[in-house]
């Protein structure tokens, strides 16, 4: 077995490990979850509002109920929060927590240092 098979395999175990203890399960759940991920990630990445609303429009193949219950798991785990900005109170925007945010940027960091 080659060192970058081993290096991914190792990868792979390691994040099973973390599985019940961070945001690699949840997002790995469905396609939708890590649709849902990259979504929040991206807006946050480049400043851009993103509301509930949108995020729930975004999510293709994904019905409104079962998105807005993803939002809500994802928020209730701590690894997004609903804030209000603006003058319409009503409308509220998602953002990744501090902790996610790190858990993202190291998840991202280690798959740029394995090749294949």
């Amino acid at each position: 077995m080659s060192k970058n098979t081993k290096d991914l395999l190792e990868f792979w175990e390691e994040q099973m490990k973390l599985s019940h203890t961070s945001s690699n399960y949840f997002f790995r759940k469905s396609p939708s979850h890590y649709h849902m991920m990259l979504i929040v990630m991206h807006a946050y990445k480049y400043n851009e509002n993103l509301s509930v609303e949108e995020l729930k429009t975004k999510l293709f193949k994904t019905s409104r109920p079962k998105s807005a219950l993803m939002i809500k798991e994802a928020c209730d785990k701590n690894f997004f929060y609903l804030e209000k900005k603006g003058l319409d109170s009503r409308k509220k925007y998602v953002l990744p927590s501090d902790e996610f945010i790190s858990e993202f940027n190291d998840y991202l960091k280690t798959l740029k240092n394995l090749s294949f």
